[in-house]
């Protein structure tokens, strides 16, 4: 009898929950609510975990969740479509330029990056958005209009968003722009973003609009950040079409950006290369419909990728680790799905009680990168040990390129 890399939750009332989480530490909380989710009546034969799992808002980062008829849209969140995108190139270590920081200087002018300056208490322009958008922009938005156009005549609210001046842009928090070695030291861009401004106005709104049809129905939820949309509804139908936009703006975003990483390293670096796009554009963010043990279902990814057989995928590691990019083994039992990540193991205010600027310096020996007290969240030490997180997925990935990031831009 086969034995598996996974572990059984058994939910009372509920469906189970199998967890590819051993040797990796998974907090009582994220427990809980998994469990409060196998217990919504329309979970499809049972949830995967992920090892990089962690408490997240209504729904658990680093879960699978299929559904027959409903969705729940905490499970996927405001960040809609947000992921990875990798690009191999033909450069080797020996090509960079002694000082990576006319390296990393160039790739902070090329994508606007971070929050307002009100937030941050920068002055000048909205460092997180374009002033005048480029001509990338320009083009990806013409796959986008129509279409914005449409979903804005149903909720107009949304017309009033960061979206056309947010295409092409990195934000803040956990989204970052690498340059990375692989194994052989061949260089690798990498980028983190997803549907920006626009894409947080669409889950908050509908979100809202599924809490206010929980409480009108009397629905008695475990966790009211669970509420959902039941299929063949008219916020149902709105949503999806909205989400489902807001994914394509996401991917269309990365593209924009590294095009123009791409730019800014060719400014930088004047000996001819070329880039091959070996890891997709993956989303781990989002919702769609797939089969699955013989039946069509919406499954929910919150922090997990597609791993379907021979499917490349992308697994950063935080700053300072390791990430990977990885082809899928096609588990049916996680829905063929691996970790998007490392997974935090404390919130971003504990690691900024916990660790300072000195912290940071050393844990971030190596990387060119910011290490100031804005970005002390984003700590390795904040974020379980990647290479537990890989061992505890040996069935569901295995490792195409080790790489390890050079430099490194936070927003």
């Amino acid at each position: 009898m086969k034995h598996h890399d996974y572990d059984v939750l058994d939910v009372e009332q509920g469906r189970p929950v199998k967890m590819w989480t051993r040797g990796v530490p998974v907090e009582e909380d994220a427990k809980r609510q998994l469990a409060n989710t196998a217990k919504m009546p329309f979970i499809y034969n049972h949830i995967a975990v992920m090892p990089d799992v962690h408490v997240g808002k209504g729904s658990t980062i680093g879960s699978v969740i299929p559904t027959l008829g409903a969705v729940i849209l905490a499970a996927v969140g405001v960040d809609i479509g947000c992921g990875m995108m990798a690009a191999k190139t033909t450069l080797t270590a020996n090509d960079l330029p002694d000082s990576l920081g006319k390296l990393r200087s160039a790739i902070e002018k090329a994508i606007p990056h971070g929050m307002s300056p009100k937030t941050r208490g920068h002055k000048g322009r909205d460092q997180g958005s374009w002033d005048t958008p480029p001509h990338p922009v320009d083009q990806a938005w013409l796959h986008l209009k129509d279409e914005f156009d449409a979903i804005c005549r149903k909720t107009p609210k949304l017309r009033n968003t960061n979206n056309y001046k947010h295409l092409g842009t990195l934000g803040s928090g956990n989204h970052f722009v690498e340059i990375c070695l692989d194994e052989t030291n061949f260089v690798w861009l990498m980028l983190h973003s997803g549907s920006r401004g626009v894409g947080n106005a669409i889950g908050s709104h509908f979100i809202e609009l599924a809490k206010q049809d929980m409480r009108s129905h009397f629905s008695n939820l475990p966790d009211q950040d669970l509420a959902y949309l039941s299929e063949g509804t008219k916020h149902y139908d709105d949503y999806v079409e909205a989400v489902g936009w807001a994914q394509k703006f996401a991917r269309l975003n990365r593209e924009v950006m590294m095009q123009n990483l791409i730019a800014a390293v060719r400014s930088v670096i004047a000996k001819p290369f070329e880039t091959h796009v070996e890891a997709v554009n993956c989303h781990h963010n989002y919702v769609q419909k797939e089969t699955h043990f013989g039946r069509e279902v919406l499954v929910t990814r919150k922090g997990a990728v597609s791993a379907r057989a021979g499917e490349l995928g992308i697994i950063p590691g935080s700053m300072g680790a390791k990430s990977y990019i990885v082809r899928g083994k096609g588990n049916p039992e996680s829905f063929h799905s691996c970790s998007h990540g490392a997974g935090r193991v404390m919130s971003r205010t504990e690691a900024k009680k916990r660790f300072t600027i000195a912290d940071q310096v050393q844990a971030t020996r190596g990387v060119e990168c910011r290490k100031d007290a804005n970005v002390i969240d984003e700590i390795p030490m904040a974020y379980k040990d990647i290479n537990a997180v890989m061992e505890a997925q040996r069935e569901l990935v295995e490792v195409v390129h080790t790489l390890k990031q050079v430099v490194c831009v936070k927003g």
